[in-house]
């Protein structure tokens, strides 16, 4: 139960954001263990697709059509911040996934990943800049990776920045969505459907799996992979967590190893959005890795975290991942690799939920992707 932490809620004031203005949401739910409450903190964002907490308070947030808002710690949303590059907006294509250096306290340094046009379409690239101390924009912007090659497509740009222990920066990657362009997740010699490993200055690790073969791209860490639009690192073992959309069916929750095969598309959970199957139908092959949880309906996972905070002691070492499709906010519960419970939280609000993070004050805070987003916290019931 949450007793001890709502009795702390209840007596201490938010640590970073507080309550939204006239419309916002302030409702109470029961969970399997206890009552929690959810409030807005900030609204009126357009299609917010993350958000990052700053060390010293605030957030930053992207929204899908170009701008990159902050965040006070009032819940303030500010004029969009200079110095963010031109984004492709176009589908599932914009302004997408924000995240900060781990020496952010001292290089005040941001990443952004974004769709990116170019010769022939576009494709999923990374920039880094310098957040000014006043938070008002940008500088020294400059693009570290380029997914290649540039396709025409306007979906499935995956996206997910995830920092390793070593510093370095995983960049998930999308199979573009289209039937023509999905069998290249399989091949090395182009970046879609990938699992990309760089440096924060885009330069390639020694230790990638497939540096110096003559058929495979430096950066790739892990491949055949349909559109990853969470992960996160384990806690214990430093090890990266994915959960990708499956096509009609078939979303997964990989743990993923260097230089391993995830199977897209020739092994899939999921079917054609038709009914019909996808290649020959295969649930698994020799030398591809199974899934460690799927879900048949779709959640349209979005955003994720392991919990390691003080205000859900209960939940402390779960996995929270955003549903859009399934609108809600999913808990599951872990024995080493294996789910054994499930939660859906949040359903009642009816919105899709992108991002989710856990804030300083230890409460969760999420994301909605919609015309009129907003930022939610969840936090025990006083």
């Amino acid at each position: 139960m949450f007793r001890l932490a709502s009795l702390l809620a209840a007596t201490l004031p938010v640590l970073l954001l507080g309550p939204g203005c006239a419309g916002a949401v302030d409702r109470t739910f029961d969970t399997q263990d206890g009552a929690i409450r959810v409030t807005t903190v900030a609204e009126g964002l357009s299609h917010p697709w993350a958000i990052a907490f700053l060390p010293g308070g605030g957030m930053l947030a992207t929204e899908r059509a170009g701008n990159l808002r902050y965040i006070s710690g009032a819940g303030e949303v500010s004029a969009p911040l200079a110095g963010v590059p031109a984004v492709d907006a176009r589908g599932q294509g914009g302004l997408l996934d924000v995240a900060l250096d781990p020496d952010f306290a001292a290089s005040r340094r941001v990443y952004l990943s974004f769709s990116e046009a170019g010769d022939g379409g576009n494709g999923t690239a990374v920039a880094r800049g310098t957040l000014r101390p006043d938070n008002t924009g940008l500088e020294d912007v400059e693009v570290i990776f380029r997914q290649q090659p540039k396709v025409d497509s306007t979906g499935h740009f995956g996206s997910r920045l995830v920092f390793g222990r070593d510093g370095a920066l995983f960049v998930t990657l999308g199979d573009r969505q289209s039937s023509r362009y999905r069998g290249e997740a399989q091949n090395l010699a182009t970046h879609i459907g990938k699992i990309v490993r760089i440096r924060p200055d885009g330069s390639v690790p020694d230790d990638n799996p497939f540096v110096g073969r003559a058929d495979a791209l430096p950066e790739i860490w892990a491949y055949g992979v349909r559109n990853p639009q969470a992960a996160a690192l384990h806690p214990a073992t430093g090890a990266l967590w994915e959960i990708e959309h499956g096509p009609r069916g078939g979303d997964e929750l990989n743990v993923i190893a260097p230089g391993a095969n995830y199977g897209w598309p020739v092994v899939t959970l999921g079917v054609e959005y038709s009914g019909f199957t996808i290649g020959d139908g295969l649930k698994t092959a020799p030398g591809m890795v199974d899934a460690i949880h799927s879900w048949t309906p779709v959640i349209a996972p979005s955003g994720m975290i392991f919990y390691s905070g003080d205000a859900f002691p209960a939940w402390r070492g779960d996995i929270f991942v955003g549903g859009l499709a399934s609108t809600a906010l999913i808990r599951l519960t872990l024995d080493g690799e294996r789910v054994v419970a499930e939660e859906r939280l949040l359903e009642g609000l009816g919105l899709r939920i992108r991002d989710v993070a856990e804030g300083p004050d230890g409460a969760l805070y999420v994301a909605t992707d919609e015309d009129a987003g907003q930022i939610l916290r969840i936090a025990p019931a006083p």
